[in-house]
């Protein structure tokens, strides 16, 4: 190992091979820092746009930094060209990449986890730099806390109450006002036999929700509440007979008793690890997880210790498979709660273990090309999506490709591409009826009615809009509520009634996130909208919704929601805001916002 650089608290670097070279100007470990981050090699105007732009010689001063880096990574490592690429020492360790990237038993090690990225890291007069950095670390916390929340689920599933309850208190700590949190840490006490401990982490989460937020605990901490460390199970070696509870939980499920068929699930699980059969054990575990991740609202983070559980048992077992089958499903809760970089660690560990099986593949590309698209990765989306589309017809699953064409949907909509968004919207709907899935009509409705609005058809977007809303209602889904309400929320502006229209988004809002497990990218969604009526409109909470935009899509790393929310801001006067948004147009690739810059 050559060279470990540490980012996370106090920058340093250290060295094998004796005492490295420091830095004498905060600006070089600015520079350094960005350029470790960076995706794309910046160009040398745009850094000395950056950090330098009120030396009396921007290029001079940049050249200085770089020099001052090229002592750091000297021994096999480079800094040059335009645009300035940096090239590390082989085998160096960077504290954030581990963390971002590694696995939770490499990244829990890192000294740093948990620490302010580039802590004191501030520079005068470069308030383009300080609103990068401010976005920068607000994603490195959300990735250090999900680690620690992934540890703490790992470590359950082997066994380590202990290790798993601290990882779980660190991750509580982080994001105070997360209830999947807080459960996690129950769950812990309660299989550990410390009620005491679980009750008083119930009240801590009830009082402070109560207190800052006006709320109550959801169904996920009440349902960690009522986790028991099972006494004796009786003993049931038939497993035909086990397998058969299985299938009928299953079968309820699908069939819409879903309490019942969780509660017979539940028990197969019990009755699975009484057998001592591996396969059973993972695959009762599989289908109980799924049922709690896809058919039961809030419940995700119990279907996630089912899922580590599945893991480890299946791992063990050489069942490459159902490893490849629980880690999808894995990657998809950290979809949903916008835990990109984990989603993609995960499904792409689930796409190499999946090879041969149509249907695994497909299942695998289909939320890596969610987890792009939601980042704002168009292009990488758009070959995932139509990689993922063959795959789903080679498998004759109709139900995957009705969503990935929905999926596709969104990206054109978002870019533009309207008749491109109406056929591909259009053609998900004909798949999802043919197939009987109702389930997921008001999605790729909803996005078909806000395509119709910004065609000028009000009138057809708002009937489909309506249409969407019933049907989410009668499903009770919280995010085709919150997506069919947006678009009825514009329509009222559309029409005039801007009173109306806040109302609706903020009821949207509310819906789509009246869980512990929503769908974080649509609260950005709703979140834009509210920024952009707000300013047209002069509402006075515009500048507190830009801000929570700003924070949410900087958290998680939302690089198309991150543009906007610079946009509204450059909007309200805000100059770093307006400097940061140039920088970050250069790596989106959607023409309306480029566009908008030009304008602007």
């Amino acid at each position: 190992m050559s060279l470990v650089i540490h980012l996370l608290g106090r920058p340093r670097v250290e060295s094998a091979s004796g005492e490295p070279y420091r830095f004498r100007s905060r600006k070089s470990w600015a520079l350094f820092a960005y350029m470790l981050l960076a995706e794309r090699p910046p160009s040398r105007a745009q850094l000395a746009g950056l950090l330098f732009a009120e030396a009396d010689d921007p290029l001079g001063a940049l050249r200085w930094s770089l020099a001052e880096i090229r002592r750091v990574v000297a021994e096999g490592g480079s800094i040059d060209g335009d645009p300035v690429v940096l090239t590390l020492p082989p085998r160096t360790v960077v504290d954030v990449e581990v963390v971002v990237h590694g696995t939770w038993g490499s990244a829990v090690a890192m000294p740093g986890l948990g620490a302010p990225l580039l802590d004191g890291g501030g520079v005068r007069s470069s308030a383009g730099f300080d609103s990068w950095l401010l976005a920068a670390q607000r994603r490195v916390a959300a990735a250090s806390e999900a680690i620690l929340h992934e540890a703490a689920l790992a470590t359950m599933a082997r066994g380590d109450f202990a290790g798993a309850i601290k990882h779980a208190a660190r991750a509580a700590e982080m994001s105070p006002y997360d209830e999947n949190n807080h459960a996690l840490l129950i769950r812990l006490y309660r299989l550990a036999g410390d009620d005491s401990a679980a009750e008083a982490q119930f009240a801590t989460c009830t009082d402070m929700l109560h207190r800052d937020l006006d709320a109550t605990p959801g169904p996920v901490v009440h349902q960690a509440m009522r986790e028991t460390v099972h006494g004796k199970v009786p003993h049931m070696s038939d497993i035909a007979s086990i397998d058969a509870i299985v299938e009928a939980g299953a079968a309820a499920v699908s069939a819409g008793a879903v309490d019942a068929g969780v509660h017979s699930l539940r028990n197969a699980v019990r009755l699975a690890d009484a057998s001592g059969a591996p396969s059973l054990r993972v695959r009762s575990r599989l289908v109980l997880a799924e049922a709690l991740v896809h058919s039961i609202g809030g419940l995700d983070e119990e279907g996630l210790a089912h899922l580590h559980e599945a893991d480890k048992i299946a791992f063990a077992n050489g069942d490459t498979k159902s490893v490849a089958h629980a880690r999808s499903e894995i990657g998809y809760v950290d979809f949903l709660r916008a835990r990109y970089d984990r989603a993609e660690f995960w499904l792409g560990q689930a796409l190499n273990l999946a090879a041969g099986s149509p249907s695994a593949v497909a299942k695998a590309l289909t939320y890596l090309a969610s987890v792009a698209s939601d980042r704002g990765d168009y292009r990488r989306a758009i070959e995932l999506f139509a990689d993922a589309q063959r795959h789903a017809q080679q498998a004759g699953d109709l139900r995957r490709e009705a969503y990935v064409l929905s999926m596709l949907g969104r990206v054109s909509l978002l870019r533009g591409e309207l008749a491109t968004a109406t056929e591909q919207l259009e053609a998900s709907i004909v798949l999802a009826e043919r197939d009987h899935w109702l389930a997921i009509l008001p999605w790729p409705q909803a996005l078909l009615g806000e395509t119709r609005l910004l065609a000028g058809e009000t009138a057809n977007g708002a009937a489909m809009l309506e249409q969407a809303f019933a049907r989410a209602r009668q499903l009770g889904d919280p995010c085709w509520e919150g997506i069919s309400a947006r678009g009825i929320a514009i329509v009222a502006d559309i029409q005039g009634q801007p009173g109306r229209a806040f109302e609706g988004l903020t009821d949207a809002r509310q819906r789509c996130r009246r869980l512990a497990d929503p769908y974080v990218w649509l609260d950005a969604y709703i979140l834009d909208a509210q920024c952009e009526i707000g300013r047209r409109h002069n509402h006075p909470d515009v500048a507190t919704w830009v801000d929570t935009l700003q924070d949410l899509a900087a958290r998680t790393g939302m690089k198309e929601m991150t543009l906007r929310s610079l946009l509204h801001g450059a909007a309200l006067g805000r100059e770093a805001d307006a400097t940061a948004a140039t920088l970050l147009a250069a790596d989106l690739d959607n023409p309306i916002l480029k566009a908008y810059l030009v304008r602007s």
